[in-house]
Protein backbone atom coordinates (compact mmCIF):
# COMPACT_ATOMS: atom_id res chain seq x y z
CA UNK A 1 0.00 0.00 0.00
CA UNK A 2 1.49 3.29 -1.08
CA UNK A 3 1.21 6.02 1.54
CA UNK A 4 3.07 8.67 -0.41
CA UNK A 5 5.72 9.05 -3.09
CA UNK A 6 8.14 11.95 -3.57
CA UNK A 7 10.49 12.90 -6.40
CA UNK A 8 12.95 15.75 -6.99
CA UNK A 9 15.55 16.73 -9.61
CA UNK A 10 14.19 14.22 -12.09
CA UNK A 11 13.31 15.29 -15.61
CA UNK A 12 10.70 18.09 -15.19
CA UNK A 13 10.66 17.78 -11.39
CA UNK A 14 12.96 20.31 -9.75
CA UNK A 15 11.98 20.74 -6.10
CA UNK A 16 10.52 17.88 -4.11
CA UNK A 17 6.96 17.07 -5.14
CA UNK A 18 4.80 14.54 -3.28
CA UNK A 19 1.86 12.44 -4.40
CA UNK A 20 -0.05 11.36 -1.31
CA UNK A 21 -2.51 8.48 -1.18
CA UNK A 22 -3.61 9.49 2.32
CA UNK A 23 -7.38 10.06 2.32
CA UNK A 24 -8.65 13.40 3.55
CA UNK A 25 -10.90 13.11 6.61
CA UNK A 26 -14.64 13.81 6.56
CA UNK A 27 -15.15 13.20 2.84
CA UNK A 28 -17.86 10.81 1.67
CA UNK A 29 -17.56 7.80 -0.66
CA UNK A 30 -15.99 5.57 1.98
CA UNK A 31 -15.80 2.74 -0.56
CA UNK A 32 -13.00 4.73 -2.24
CA UNK A 33 -10.65 4.24 0.71
CA UNK A 34 -9.34 1.38 2.82
CA UNK A 35 -7.81 1.03 6.25
CA UNK A 36 -4.17 -0.12 6.18
CA UNK A 37 -3.53 -2.96 8.57
CA UNK A 38 -0.30 -2.20 10.41
CA UNK A 39 0.91 -4.03 13.48
CA UNK A 40 1.07 -1.76 16.52
CA UNK A 41 0.41 1.44 14.57
CA UNK A 42 -2.71 3.29 13.48
CA UNK A 43 -2.43 4.95 10.07
CA UNK A 44 -5.00 7.11 8.26
CA UNK A 45 -7.20 5.66 5.52
CA UNK A 46 -5.57 5.35 2.10
CA UNK A 47 -7.01 5.95 -1.38
CA UNK A 48 -7.59 3.08 -3.79
CA UNK A 49 -7.30 5.25 -6.91
CA UNK A 50 -5.79 8.62 -7.93
CA UNK A 51 -6.24 10.48 -11.25
CA UNK A 52 -3.68 13.04 -12.47
CA UNK A 53 -4.66 15.88 -14.85
CA UNK A 54 -2.67 18.68 -16.46
CA UNK A 55 -1.69 20.18 -19.82
CA UNK A 56 0.75 18.56 -22.22
CA UNK A 57 4.41 18.74 -21.11
CA UNK A 58 3.40 19.54 -17.52
CA UNK A 59 5.04 16.42 -16.03
CA UNK A 60 2.30 13.78 -15.89
CA UNK A 61 4.29 11.22 -17.86
CA UNK A 62 7.41 11.99 -15.81
CA UNK A 63 5.47 11.21 -12.65
CA UNK A 64 4.55 7.76 -13.99
CA UNK A 65 8.16 7.24 -15.05
CA UNK A 66 9.35 8.17 -11.56
CA UNK A 67 6.87 5.78 -9.93
CA UNK A 68 8.39 2.94 -11.95
CA UNK A 69 12.03 3.94 -11.53
CA UNK A 70 12.88 1.06 -9.17
CA UNK A 71 12.14 -1.53 -11.86
CA UNK A 72 13.76 0.69 -14.47
CA UNK A 73 17.04 0.82 -12.55
CA UNK A 74 16.91 -2.90 -11.84
CA UNK A 75 16.48 -3.67 -15.54
CA UNK A 76 19.33 -1.30 -16.53
CA UNK A 77 21.82 -2.34 -13.84
CA UNK A 78 24.04 -4.14 -16.38
CA UNK A 79 24.00 -1.31 -18.94
CA UNK A 80 26.30 1.67 -19.15
CA UNK A 81 23.67 4.19 -18.11
CA UNK A 82 20.75 4.23 -15.67
CA UNK A 83 17.39 5.70 -16.82
CA UNK A 84 17.99 8.90 -14.84
CA UNK A 85 17.87 12.47 -16.11
CA UNK A 86 18.17 15.52 -13.88
CA UNK A 87 16.27 18.81 -14.15
CA UNK A 88 18.15 20.47 -17.00
CA UNK A 89 17.03 24.08 -16.68
CA UNK A 90 18.98 24.58 -13.45
CA UNK A 91 22.75 24.23 -13.99
CA UNK A 92 23.25 23.75 -10.25
CA UNK A 93 21.23 20.52 -10.38
CA UNK A 94 22.48 19.01 -13.63
CA UNK A 95 25.26 16.96 -12.03
CA UNK A 96 23.38 16.16 -8.83
CA UNK A 97 21.42 12.93 -8.31
CA UNK A 98 17.70 12.54 -8.80
CA UNK A 99 15.94 11.58 -5.57
CA UNK A 100 12.96 9.32 -4.95
CA UNK A 101 11.18 8.30 -1.77
CA UNK A 102 8.50 5.68 -1.17
CA UNK A 103 6.54 5.37 2.07
CA UNK A 104 4.51 2.18 2.00
CA UNK A 105 3.02 -0.71 3.93
CA UNK A 106 3.44 -4.38 3.11
CA UNK A 107 2.76 -7.49 5.20
CA UNK A 108 1.43 -5.30 8.01
CA UNK A 109 4.67 -3.29 8.38
CA UNK A 110 5.46 0.30 7.35
CA UNK A 111 8.66 1.06 5.40
CA UNK A 112 10.49 4.06 3.95
CA UNK A 113 12.80 3.55 0.98
CA UNK A 114 15.00 6.41 -0.27
CA UNK A 115 16.97 6.32 -3.51
CA UNK A 116 19.28 8.88 -5.12
CA UNK A 117 20.99 8.23 -8.46
CA UNK A 118 22.56 9.79 -11.51
CA UNK A 119 22.89 8.29 -14.97
CA UNK A 120 26.27 6.87 -13.95
CA UNK A 121 25.62 5.35 -10.51
CA UNK A 122 23.61 4.99 -7.30
CA UNK A 123 24.52 7.74 -4.82
CA UNK A 124 22.27 6.88 -1.89
CA UNK A 125 20.02 4.02 -0.87
CA UNK A 126 18.31 3.77 2.51
CA UNK A 127 15.69 1.49 3.96
CA UNK A 128 13.86 2.10 7.23
CA UNK A 129 11.27 -0.04 8.94
CA UNK A 130 8.76 1.16 11.54
CA UNK A 131 7.93 -1.64 13.99
CA UNK A 132 5.15 -0.31 16.24
CA UNK A 133 5.70 3.13 14.70
CA UNK A 134 9.37 3.44 15.74
CA UNK A 135 11.84 4.34 13.00
CA UNK A 136 14.57 1.69 12.66
CA UNK A 137 17.38 1.71 10.11
CA UNK A 138 17.87 -1.52 8.17
CA UNK A 139 20.69 -0.28 5.94
CA UNK A 140 22.16 2.88 4.49
CA UNK A 141 24.46 3.22 1.49
CA UNK A 142 26.11 6.50 0.49
CA UNK A 143 28.63 7.49 -2.15
CA UNK A 144 30.71 10.54 -1.20
CA UNK A 145 32.26 11.10 -4.62
CA UNK A 146 35.22 8.83 -3.93
CA UNK A 147 34.04 5.72 -2.10
CA UNK A 148 30.89 4.04 -0.88
CA UNK A 149 30.04 3.86 2.80
CA UNK A 150 27.60 1.38 4.30
CA UNK A 151 25.83 1.37 7.63
CA UNK A 152 23.82 -1.66 8.71
CA UNK A 153 21.14 -1.46 11.38
CA UNK A 154 21.45 -3.59 14.49
CA UNK A 155 18.27 -5.50 13.58
CA UNK A 156 19.26 -6.38 10.00
CA UNK A 157 19.44 -10.15 9.78
CA UNK A 158 22.38 -12.07 8.34
CA UNK A 159 25.34 -10.87 10.40
CA UNK A 160 28.56 -9.09 9.44
CA UNK A 161 29.87 -11.70 6.99
CA UNK A 162 26.62 -11.84 5.04
CA UNK A 163 26.30 -8.04 5.00
CA UNK A 164 29.85 -7.75 3.65
CA UNK A 165 29.10 -10.34 0.97
CA UNK A 166 25.99 -8.42 -0.12
CA UNK A 167 28.04 -5.23 -0.19
CA UNK A 168 30.74 -6.81 -2.34
CA UNK A 169 28.14 -8.00 -4.85
CA UNK A 170 26.59 -4.54 -5.22
CA UNK A 171 28.04 -2.59 -8.13
CA UNK A 172 27.75 1.17 -8.65
CA UNK A 173 24.67 0.80 -10.86
CA UNK A 174 22.97 -1.99 -8.91
CA UNK A 175 20.62 -1.66 -5.97
CA UNK A 176 21.77 -3.17 -2.68
CA UNK A 177 18.33 -4.53 -1.83
CA UNK A 178 18.20 -6.39 -5.16
CA UNK A 179 21.57 -8.07 -4.55
CA UNK A 180 20.74 -8.86 -0.93
CA UNK A 181 17.47 -10.60 -1.80
CA UNK A 182 18.95 -12.43 -4.80
CA UNK A 183 21.78 -13.79 -2.64
CA UNK A 184 19.84 -14.69 0.50
CA UNK A 185 18.98 -18.11 1.80
CA UNK A 186 15.37 -19.03 2.53
CA UNK A 187 15.96 -18.20 6.19
CA UNK A 188 16.79 -14.55 5.43
CA UNK A 189 13.42 -12.95 4.67
CA UNK A 190 13.63 -9.50 6.24
CA UNK A 191 14.36 -7.59 3.01
CA UNK A 192 12.18 -9.74 0.77
CA UNK A 193 8.84 -8.12 1.63
CA UNK A 194 9.90 -4.50 0.91
CA UNK A 195 11.81 -5.63 -2.19
CA UNK A 196 8.79 -7.45 -3.59
CA UNK A 197 6.52 -4.47 -2.96
CA UNK A 198 8.89 -2.14 -4.80
CA UNK A 199 9.62 -4.62 -7.59
CA UNK A 200 6.02 -5.68 -8.21
CA UNK A 201 4.78 -2.17 -8.93
CA UNK A 202 4.04 -1.58 -12.59
CA UNK A 203 4.37 1.70 -14.53
CA UNK A 204 2.84 1.65 -18.02
CA UNK A 205 3.92 4.27 -20.56
CA UNK A 206 3.74 4.48 -24.35
CA UNK A 207 0.63 2.39 -24.78
CA UNK A 208 -0.49 -1.17 -24.16
CA UNK A 209 1.73 -3.03 -26.66
CA UNK A 210 3.93 -4.78 -24.02
CA UNK A 211 0.84 -5.74 -22.03
CA UNK A 212 -0.80 -7.07 -25.21
CA UNK A 213 2.21 -9.29 -25.89
CA UNK A 214 2.03 -10.58 -22.32
CA UNK A 215 -1.66 -11.40 -22.69
CA UNK A 216 -1.03 -13.23 -25.98
CA UNK A 217 1.71 -15.28 -24.36
CA UNK A 218 -0.65 -16.29 -21.55
CA UNK A 219 -3.36 -17.23 -24.06
CA UNK A 220 -0.87 -19.44 -25.87
CA UNK A 221 0.18 -21.16 -22.64
CA UNK A 222 -3.24 -21.67 -21.03
CA UNK A 223 -6.55 -22.18 -22.81
CA UNK A 224 -8.61 -20.86 -19.87
CA UNK A 225 -6.93 -17.46 -20.23
CA UNK A 226 -8.65 -16.97 -23.59
CA UNK A 227 -12.01 -17.59 -21.90
CA UNK A 228 -11.19 -15.04 -19.20
CA UNK A 229 -10.18 -12.38 -21.74
CA UNK A 230 -13.38 -12.97 -23.74
CA UNK A 231 -15.53 -12.61 -20.59
CA UNK A 232 -13.72 -9.38 -19.69
CA UNK A 233 -14.39 -7.93 -23.16
CA UNK A 234 -18.08 -8.90 -23.06
CA UNK A 235 -18.49 -7.23 -19.66
CA UNK A 236 -17.45 -3.93 -21.20
CA UNK A 237 -19.63 -4.32 -24.30
CA UNK A 238 -17.07 -5.60 -26.80
CA UNK A 239 -18.91 -8.33 -28.81
CA UNK A 240 -16.14 -10.94 -28.76
CA UNK A 241 -17.54 -14.24 -27.56
CA UNK A 242 -14.56 -16.53 -28.12
CA UNK A 243 -10.79 -16.30 -28.60
CA UNK A 244 -9.01 -19.13 -30.37
CA UNK A 245 -5.27 -19.72 -30.54
CA UNK A 246 -4.09 -21.62 -33.62
CA UNK A 247 -1.31 -24.11 -32.94
CA UNK A 248 0.73 -23.28 -36.02
CA UNK A 249 4.45 -22.85 -35.36
CA UNK A 250 4.92 -21.00 -38.66
CA UNK A 251 2.80 -18.07 -37.48
CA UNK A 252 3.63 -15.25 -35.07
CA UNK A 253 1.63 -14.99 -31.83
CA UNK A 254 -0.56 -12.20 -33.23
CA UNK A 255 -1.32 -14.14 -36.45
CA UNK A 256 -2.33 -17.20 -34.43
CA UNK A 257 -5.14 -15.35 -32.66
CA UNK A 258 -8.72 -15.59 -33.99
CA UNK A 259 -11.52 -13.60 -32.36
CA UNK A 260 -15.18 -14.55 -32.75
CA UNK A 261 -17.64 -11.62 -32.93
CA UNK A 262 -21.36 -12.17 -32.36
CA UNK A 263 -24.04 -9.88 -33.83
CA UNK A 264 -27.78 -10.09 -34.51
CA UNK A 265 -26.97 -11.33 -38.03
CA UNK A 266 -24.66 -14.07 -36.83
CA UNK A 267 -21.01 -14.58 -35.99
CA UNK A 268 -17.75 -13.95 -37.81
CA UNK A 269 -14.09 -14.59 -37.05
CA UNK A 270 -11.34 -11.96 -37.29
CA UNK A 271 -7.58 -11.89 -37.02
CA UNK A 272 -6.09 -9.72 -34.30
CA UNK A 273 -4.60 -7.42 -36.95
CA UNK A 274 -8.13 -6.67 -38.13
CA UNK A 275 -9.26 -5.46 -34.72
CA UNK A 276 -9.35 -1.79 -33.79
CA UNK A 277 -6.58 -0.21 -31.76
CA UNK A 278 -9.04 0.17 -28.89
CA UNK A 279 -9.84 -3.56 -28.83
CA UNK A 280 -6.15 -4.44 -28.95
CA UNK A 281 -5.53 -2.06 -26.04
CA UNK A 282 -8.32 -3.69 -24.06
CA UNK A 283 -6.87 -7.15 -24.63
CA UNK A 284 -3.55 -5.86 -23.34
CA UNK A 285 -5.19 -4.09 -20.43
CA UNK A 286 -6.75 -7.38 -19.32
CA UNK A 287 -3.49 -8.73 -17.86
CA UNK A 288 -2.96 -5.50 -15.89
CA UNK A 289 -6.55 -5.49 -14.68
CA UNK A 290 -6.47 -9.10 -13.50
CA UNK A 291 -3.15 -8.57 -11.72
CA UNK A 292 -4.38 -5.38 -10.05
CA UNK A 293 -7.53 -7.00 -8.77
CA UNK A 294 -5.94 -10.19 -7.52
CA UNK A 295 -5.52 -10.73 -3.81
CA UNK A 296 -3.06 -8.13 -2.46
CA UNK A 297 -0.40 -10.69 -1.56
CA UNK A 298 -0.08 -11.60 -5.24
CA UNK A 299 0.77 -9.78 -8.47
CA UNK A 300 0.60 -5.97 -8.65
CA UNK A 301 0.72 -3.82 -5.54
CA UNK A 302 0.52 -0.55 -7.47
CA UNK A 303 -0.42 0.05 -11.10
CA UNK A 304 0.51 3.42 -12.64
CA UNK A 305 -0.72 4.10 -16.18
CA UNK A 306 0.09 7.07 -18.39
CA UNK A 307 -2.76 8.45 -20.54
CA UNK A 308 -5.33 5.83 -19.67
CA UNK A 309 -7.88 7.66 -21.82
CA UNK A 310 -5.78 7.05 -24.95
CA UNK A 311 -6.26 3.31 -24.46
CA UNK A 312 -9.81 3.05 -23.16
CA UNK A 313 -13.18 4.74 -23.80
CA UNK A 314 -14.32 7.11 -20.99
CA UNK A 315 -17.38 4.99 -20.18
CA UNK A 316 -15.21 1.88 -19.95
CA UNK A 317 -12.84 3.68 -17.59
CA UNK A 318 -15.76 4.68 -15.38
CA UNK A 319 -17.14 1.13 -15.36
CA UNK A 320 -13.75 -0.35 -14.47
CA UNK A 321 -13.12 2.23 -11.75
CA UNK A 322 -16.48 1.40 -10.17
CA UNK A 323 -15.48 -2.27 -10.09
CA UNK A 324 -12.08 -1.39 -8.60
CA UNK A 325 -13.64 0.74 -5.87
CA UNK A 326 -16.08 -2.01 -4.91
CA UNK A 327 -13.22 -4.39 -4.06
CA UNK A 328 -11.97 -4.39 -0.49
CA UNK A 329 -8.28 -5.18 -0.95
CA UNK A 330 -5.41 -2.72 -0.94
CA UNK A 331 -3.90 -2.80 -4.44
CA UNK A 332 -3.90 0.75 -5.85
CA UNK A 333 -4.09 2.44 -9.24
CA UNK A 334 -2.72 5.83 -10.31
CA UNK A 335 -3.30 7.10 -13.83
CA UNK A 336 -2.92 10.24 -15.92
CA UNK A 337 -5.65 11.47 -18.22
CA UNK A 338 -6.96 14.47 -20.16
CA UNK A 339 -10.55 13.20 -20.07
CA UNK A 340 -12.56 15.40 -17.69
CA UNK A 341 -15.68 13.27 -18.19
CA UNK A 342 -14.43 11.35 -15.15
CA UNK A 343 -14.64 14.51 -13.04
CA UNK A 344 -18.31 14.84 -13.90
CA UNK A 345 -19.05 11.17 -13.15
CA UNK A 346 -18.82 11.85 -9.41
CA UNK A 347 -17.36 8.45 -8.55
CA UNK A 348 -14.06 9.84 -7.23
CA UNK A 349 -13.53 12.21 -4.30
CA UNK A 350 -11.84 15.62 -4.41
CA UNK A 351 -8.71 14.17 -2.81
CA UNK A 352 -8.39 11.63 -5.63
CA UNK A 353 -7.84 14.29 -8.32
CA UNK A 354 -4.33 15.71 -8.79
CA UNK A 355 -3.08 18.49 -11.06
CA UNK A 356 0.33 19.04 -12.68
CA UNK A 357 1.46 22.38 -14.10
CA UNK A 358 4.72 24.04 -15.17
CA UNK A 359 6.00 27.04 -13.26
CA UNK A 360 8.03 29.91 -14.72
CA UNK A 361 11.20 27.81 -14.43
CA UNK A 362 9.73 24.93 -16.43
CA UNK A 363 9.43 22.79 -13.30
CA UNK A 364 6.48 20.54 -12.49
CA UNK A 365 4.25 21.50 -9.58
CA UNK A 366 1.97 18.73 -8.28
CA UNK A 367 -1.14 19.55 -6.23
CA UNK A 368 -4.30 17.83 -5.05
CA UNK A 369 -7.61 19.45 -5.95
CA UNK A 370 -8.45 19.07 -2.27
CA UNK A 371 -5.69 21.61 -1.51
CA UNK A 372 -7.88 24.28 -3.10
CA UNK A 373 -10.84 25.78 -1.26
CA UNK A 374 -14.12 24.24 -2.29
CA UNK A 375 -17.09 22.10 -1.30
CA UNK A 376 -17.33 18.36 -1.65
CA UNK A 377 -20.45 18.74 -3.81
CA UNK A 378 -18.98 21.31 -6.22
CA UNK A 379 -18.83 20.75 -9.98
CA UNK A 380 -15.17 19.76 -10.27
CA UNK A 381 -15.12 19.63 -14.06
CA UNK A 382 -16.65 23.11 -14.38
CA UNK A 383 -14.28 24.62 -11.83
CA UNK A 384 -11.31 22.92 -13.52
CA UNK A 385 -12.15 24.53 -16.88
CA UNK A 386 -12.65 27.85 -15.11
CA UNK A 387 -9.03 27.58 -13.96
CA UNK A 388 -9.92 27.37 -10.25
CA UNK A 389 -7.41 24.53 -9.75
CA UNK A 390 -4.95 25.88 -12.34
CA UNK A 391 -3.26 23.21 -14.47
CA UNK A 392 -4.78 24.41 -17.79
CA UNK A 393 -2.72 25.08 -20.94
CA UNK A 394 -2.03 28.78 -21.57
CA UNK A 395 -2.98 29.34 -25.21
CA UNK A 396 -1.52 32.47 -26.79
CA UNK A 397 -3.65 34.59 -29.10
CA UNK A 398 -2.11 35.74 -32.37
Amino acid sequence: MLIEFSVSNFRSFRDKQTLSMVAAPRLQKKENVFKPEVTGEKLPDLLKVAAVYGPNASGKSNLILALGIFSGITAASNSEHLPISSFRFDPVLQDKPSEFEWNFVTDGIRYQYILAATEQRIWREELYVFPYGKETLLYQRKFDGVSENYQFGATLEGGDLVHQAWQNLTGPRTLFIVQAVANSSENLKQLRAPFEWLDWNRAVRNGMTPALQQTLKLIEERAEIAEGVARFLQEIDVPITQIEFLKDSSLSAERKIRLMHQTALGSAQFRLSEESEGTRNLIGFWVLWVSLNARPQFDLRLLAIDELDSSLHPNIIIALLKKRLELEHSNQMIFTTHDTHLMDAKILRRDQFWITERDANGATQLRSIHDFAGRESEDIEKRYYEGRYRGLPLLRKR
